[in-house]
């Protein structure tokens, strides 16, 4: 698709309400994140859908210890729609698309459904308050399709070197395809809050000399071993430990979101 024409796309598509949530690689927590997010916005009495988006290998169900009966893959074949799959989250108090876990085929959908599904998935989001996109890791065709119309991307990082350069990789292309603009930080399993603001300020370092674009930093979570207890659990941090650090933290990125 010609930049001409992905702008048309993409000024003819409702990102209003859409959160895409993003990591230049696997294993930052970033599907911990989008769970956890939405489960913050539902509490500020926002209704909330949270859309997995990694379509190849998704699991936002089994962290949340769910067995959802209908996927995004029935949206793809054309044989439901998102509402007909959409399950609600009784402990969260929000909606969930869920994936296909191990769906490989839907990691390789042809533009022009991909496209459609992301059509779809605006003109849906318009039900709620907020839509969380909960993306594949990485920068290929799916997470920038996805993640190009929404009005804020938050792009999960951390202290390792593979993270940022990965980060730093995915904001590139991002700029190239001139979607850069609505990219947001979250520094993610920091020592402390000037940890994490020293991460943010090495990748915030490089885009500004190479890319002359400084993304913004939406937040800081601390290194918190609630996380890890609530992960093995299969339950949402904010329900099992809702005044811990990084729930603390992560409400407090909730609550600068507006939509």
């Amino acid at each position: 698709m010609s930049d001409a024409n992905q702008k048309a796309s993409l000024a003819a598509i409702d990102g209003s309400r859409m959160i895409a949530v993003g990591s230049g690689k696997g294993g930052v927590g970033k599907t911990w994140f989008s769970i956890t997010l939405s489960h913050c916005l539902a509490r500020q009495k926002r209704k909330t859908l949270l859309f997995d988006g990694d379509l190849g290998l998704a699991n936002v169900d089994i962290q949340l210890g769910l067995m959802p009966k209908r996927d995004i893959g029935e949206v793809a074949a054309g044989k439901a729609s998102m509402k007909g799959v959409t399950t609600h989250y009784d402990a969260g108090g929000f909606d969930i698309l869920a994936g296909r876990s191990g769906g490989g085929a839907l990691a390789t959908l042809p533009p022009p459904r991909l496209l459609r599904i992301r059509q779809e998935l605006s003109d849906y989001s318009k039900n709620f308050d907020a839509v969380v996109l909960d993306l594949g890791a990485g920068v290929d065709r799916t997470v920038q399709i996805l993640a190009a119309p929404a009005h804020l991307c938050l792009l999960v990082i951390n202290d390792e070197p593979t993270s940022l350069t990965d980060a730093y990789a995915f904001i590139k292309v991002a700029h190239q395809a001139g979607t850069h603009e609505n990219i947001q930080i979250v520094v993610n399993m920091a020592e402390n809050a000037a940890a994490g603001k020293k991460t943010y300020e090495t990748l915030a370092k490089a885009c500004t000399n190479f890319l002359k674009f400084t993304p913004p930093l939406a937040g800081v979570i601390r290194q918190d071993n609630k996380v890890r207890e609530s992960i093995r659990a299969q339950m949402p941090l904010l329900t099992r430990s809702p005044t811990s650090a990084a729930a603390s933290d992560v409400e407090a990125i909730a609550a600068r979101i507006q939509l």
